[in-house]
């Protein structure tokens, strides 16, 4: 019988860490990485994966796609449909160019086809129809082709270019996409707000680049149907005075990439992020001086740390401001070792931006660590946020990722409804908070409990976050958030021009990090605006701003926040009555059991239900102690259903 009530014990003690402690899962599943199909076009033109990657192909678009290799080795379903999505797993290491059967020729030589290369294979962009790559170089040639003097289009000029030549565009619109597969290019405008790239929302990319060492500097990108200038797949890449704006995804985008630095650019109205950089450890990439503003996300990076900086830029009016995440449906995760200094962030609740579904649960927040690991927050200013200033996170995916050793120190942090600093849970360990200064903190004396110095409890975070981000992703999914089109955004006013303009030095995209890094130690606080905050505390209960939340983050908070409390009273005063009726036991194993009780928060109480061996019932024990943790969790599974789960 000592047995199996140990059993049970273990049992009731491990459903009860799930819901307090949570977990990024046991076993490790397969990779996975997103290659979305659009009308009529794949996300990627190249993407890499390591053997074994499950890749999954979502249908963005509106008509049925599908995604066969030429060779016939993989294919998914005939059709997939608007808003399905298909699998493949992809086991042997090779290079396969992949097609859609409706919407491409049937060798995937034209329309919507792309390459995927899986496994460690020496493969360059272009070799199939250009014979040996060619290979990428650290100095300029010398050599100089215009537009439109020499060549019509910047497609013409780059495809006659060989690495380290200059792409020069005279000021233009330029109505087509750019594929850049020739290595170690400048491709550089006269005049960076009179040279565009217009996409017309006809096209994927204003600039698409599969390449090494590829530098774009001094234009503007807009109207794209994906991203405006996009990485992938490789080393070296800088983006440097650019302008990207209402394109249809991203603004500035690397994936996959690493050796890299965004800097002096701007991007705006994107319904997902301004900047990005993504799936790559160690990144080795710098964002310096950048501005974003009216996109869903400022910053957003999935899976992506190790020496990533983002310093001394602003990310104003945005649904969010600078928003690392983790996901399962990419590679790398979860992401890590990312710094977040000198940064000016204000008043990321911006409800006329263009935003879609999935960035929803981030409104409101200035700087979010959502589901990573030893990331620096340092020295900003983050201010007027309705929700929180600066938020560490769990992020829920295929699995759940907790947030660990995170250091947020020294930041100034005002105007912030729901509060200037939240902790919520489950969180992992060593989550630190110190020297900031802030009003007010969720949970309550966050700096004096979690310092990261000194003495420091060893649990001290708040659920009631959770449910409310979890409340407002539930909202989305109903439908119920600002649907706002890129389209309909402003342009930009006039920005900053490369120093130089046209005569500036031809630098190559290498050994970029090299370069840029910045020395963190020497980043400033960033000065503080002339404006007061505008944004008020909002009453609250239970941390659960009453008159901003909408009626799912109140019903989820609420609940998140009472329901622990209430059973924990129900256990406790039913542990208490039966102990006071009982005369089996001798005055001090009574008394041990009282103090077990009262002292050891939840865990003791259960014990005592199920190993004190009490007169109560025992399918009342099992209704109310089960039964309480069975309910718990039944209402977090329908708000992750709700949620989005995969």
């Amino acid at each position: 019988m000592a047995g199996t009530r140990r059993g049970r014990l273990l049992l009731v003690l491990a459903l009860a860490g799930a819901v307090v402690a949570g977990c990024s899962g046991g076993g490790e599943p397969r990779g996975t990485v997103n290659v979305s199909m659009y009308d009529n076009f794949f996300a990627r033109e190249v993407t890499r994966v390591p053997v074994g990657t499950r890749v999954r192909f979502p249908n963005k678009g509106r008509t049925a796609h599908n995604a066969v290799a030429a060779d016939g080795s993989w294919r998914t379903p005939e059709r997939v449909d608007a808003d399905q999505v298909a699998t493949v797993v992809l086991d042997q290491p090779g290079v396969y160019r992949f097609f859609c059967t409706f919407h491409s020729t049937g060798n995937g030589r034209q329309g919507m086809a792309a390459t995927m290369v899986v496994g460690d294979v020496t493969w360059y962009p272009g070799q199939e129809n250009a014979g040996p790559a060619l290979q990428p170089v650290r100095r300029a040639s010398g050599r100089t082709l215009r537009v439109p003097e020499d060549h019509h289009t910047i497609q013409g000029a780059v495809s006659a270019a060989r690495p380290g030549d200059l792409v020069l565009v005279d000021p233009g619109v330029y109505r087509e996409e750019v594929k850049v597969t020739v290595p170690s290019l400048v491709i550089r405008g006269r005049d960076r707000d009179r040279v565009i790239v217009d996409g017309e929302f006809q096209r994927p990319n204003g600039i698409s680049v599969t390449a090494d060492g590829v530098a774009v500097e001094n234009l503007t990108v807009r109207n794209a149907l994906t991203n405006g200038v996009f990485w992938t797949g490789v080393r070296g890449y800088r983006a440097s005075y650019v302008t990207a704006y209402n394109n249809k995804d991203y603004g500035i985008y690397a994936f996959d990439s690493v050796d890299g630095l965004f800097e002096h650019s701007y991007a705006s109205g994107s319904p997902d992020s301004g900047f990005y950089i993504g799936q790559c450890h160690p990144c080795d990439a710098v964002i310096d001086r950048v501005v974003a503003e009216r996109n869903a996300l400022g910053y957003s990076g999935t899976n992506a740390g190790g020496n990533l900086q983002i310093v001394r830029s602003r990310w104003v009016a945005n649904w969010a401001g600078i928003v690392p995440n983790t996901l399962d449906t990419e590679l790398l995760p979860p992401f890590r070792e990312v710094d977040i200094v000198g940064n000016y962030v204000e008043a990321n609740h911006n409800r006329d931006a263009p935003g879609v579904r999935l960035e929803w649960g981030a409104f409101g927040n200035g700087i979010v660590l959502g589901g990573g690991n030893d990331a620096r927050v340092e020295r900003n200013y983050v201010l007027d946020h309705v929700n929180n200033g600066i938020l560490v996170s769990p992020n829920l995916d295929e699995r759940f990722w907790t947030a660990s050793r995170n250091r947020v120190r020294d930041n100034v942090v005002q105007g912030s409804g729901r509060a200037d600093l939240a902790l919520a849970a489950p969180a992992g360990q060593g989550n630190c908070f110190q020297g900031n200064q802030a009003r007010t903190s969720i949970p309550v004396g966050l700096q004096a409990f979690q310092r990261c110095s000194g003495l420091r409890l060893p649990v001290r975070m708040d659920l009631s976050t959770t449910l409310a981000s979890l409340g407002q992703v539930a909202e989305a999914n109903t439908g119920a958030y600002p649907r706002n089109r890129p389209e309909d955004q402003p342009a930009p006013p006039a920005q900053e021009q490369l120093p130089g303009g046209a005569g500036a030095p031809v630098r190559p995209a290498m050994d970029v990090f090299a370069a840029a890094r910045v020395d963190l130690a020497e980043v400033p606080l960033p000065a503080a605006s002339d404006q007061p905050p505008t944004v008020r505390k909002e009453p609250t209960v239970f941390g659960v701003p009453v008159l901003a939340a909408s009626p799912w983050q109140l019903v989820f908070a609420l609940y998140g926040y009472l329901l622990p409390f209430v059973l924990y009273a129900a256990w406790t005063s039913l542990a208490l009555w039966d102990l006071a009726r009982r005369d089996d036991l001798r005055r001090g194993v009574a008394i041990g059991w009282i103090a077990v009780v009262l002292v050891v928060p939840f865990l003791g109480v259960i014990a005592y239900h199920v190993l004190g061996r009490p007169r109560l019932p025992a399918w009342l024990r099992a209704a109310v102690v089960g039964g309480g943790l069975v309910a718990y969790l039944v209402v977090l599974g329908i708000g992750a259903l709700l949620g989005g789960i995969a």
